[in-house]
């Protein structure tokens, strides 16, 4: 097994990969909506050797997805299976720690669907658990992966921002309703808390620079509505806006929306003092970068002030083959804006190099933690609280 030929590019958080190793990682995939959307079977390092379902029809689809003929009714069946390594974790978030535990206590690598934990208690315990295993955990989030994301990355990476002072991420994702109830029963997402679900906004940042999250203070929205009066999770919000600053002074606003009158998205902006950069937008502004020039401008006020240009951004498709990243058989897109085959690929990539992946335990934490207290924060009327450091 050549690792040696696989090198990581800090600037971009992928390993890039170069043929010449035949060594595949065995894995079994647990749950059967989001985790049939990943590509273990097109990767030339994995292999899909075991699925497990509770419900038939979804065992049926991630059989004929991965081309795999060894089922399971559970997770916990499919654990006794010695030939099988790694476990693609997409279970209930309710579940997550738990689930992840049986997997490392039964000696298998985990890659965990969002959020890591439900609780602050049970980071710690994650933490613990992979440390005390010496086993790969990963965290599948998608938005370090999308391709704005990675651009912003590479931009930091090269001083292009400058200073980044300020970010801004929102996550609006109406419509949840018709998962909130199956077969009768009250499904984990029926009154979850907006800010429980926090990583595809705090991936933006985070994900980015490496700072972490250290204060906040949060605002929640509900309209009364019977979802919010009777939950398992006493969640009254259907909307929470949470206001972070970093251990670096920058300040972030965070917006997890389940209803409203929006779009829907799944973005942020990054302002910097040299160079700001946009996602694009769902009410019709497609990527931009915003750049402070030598000219001057005069304002209608009647005031000189220095010039900002604003242009349009091509973003790259850093899945595609012009940009090698990733396996030939994944240079594809792929869901979440293009972010799974990278999941994928890092995933299988750091387990056979024994190394720590991008969103390793600890990264996944400082995604997971800081939503978990601005919930808290939100229930305490907005009360500014401080994120503990794991």
């Amino acid at each position: 097994m050549e690792i040696s030929r696989r090198a990581l590019i800090p600037s971009l958080g992928i390993a890039a990969w170069q043929p010449g190793n035949d060594r595949r990682l065995r894995v079994g995939i647990a749950g059967g909506r989001f985790g049939a959307s990943f590509q273990f079977h097109e990767h030339p390092n994995s292999v899909v050797e075991a699925v497990a379902e509770l419900r038939s029809d979804r065992r049926g689809t991630l059989s004929k997805t991965y081309h795999c003929s060894k089922t399971y009714d559970s997770l916990e069946t499919m654990l006794k299976d010695r030939a099988v390594e790694a476990v693609g974790l997409f279970t209930p978030a309710t579940d997550h720690v738990r689930h992840a535990l049986l997997c490392l206590d039964a000696g298998k690598h985990v890659l965990s669907a969002v959020p890591a934990a439900m609780s602050l208690e049970e980071c710690a315990r994650l933490i613990a658990a992979v440390k005390r295993s010496g086993l790969t955990y990963m965290m599948a989030e998608t938005s370090y992966y999308q391709q704005m994301t990675i651009s912003a990355r590479k931009l930091f990476q090269e001083g292009a921002f400058g200073r980044i002072f300020s970010c801004e991420s929102e996550y609006h994702h109406a419509g949840l309703e018709s998962l909130f109830v199956e077969d009768g029963r009250r499904t984990w997402r029926y009154g979850f808390p907006p800010m429980h679900y926090p990583t595809h906004c705090t991936a933006h940042l985070v994900g980015v620079t490496g700072e972490r999250l250290t204060q906040v203070a949060c605002a929640g929205w509900g309209d009364g509505d019977k979802t919010l009066r009777d939950n398992a999770y006493g969640n009254p919000f259907w909307n929470e806006t949470a206001f972070f600053q970093t251990d670096k002074g920058t300040a972030f606003r965070v917006a997890v929306y389940w209803k409203g009158a929006h779009r829907g998205s799944e973005r942020a902006q990054w302002y910097g003092d040299k160079m700001s950069l946009f996602c694009p937008h769902p009410n019709g502004v497609g990527a931009v970068r915003v750049f402070n020039s030598e000219e001057r401008e005069k304002h209608m006020g009647g005031f000189v002030r220095q010039r900002s240009v604003l242009e349009p951004y091509q973003v790259p498709e850093w899945w595609s083959a012009a940009n090698a990243m990733l396996p030939p058989p994944l240079q594809h897109n792929s869901g979440h804006d293009g972010s799974h085959c990278f999941l994928t690929h890092e995933f299988v990539s750091a387990v056979l190099a024994g190394r720590r992946p991008t969103v390793g335990v600890d990264e996944a934490v400082a995604y997971t933690a800081p939503g978990i207290v601005a919930h808290a924060s939100a229930m305490a009327g907005g009360k500014q609280l401080s994120i503990p450091k794991f």
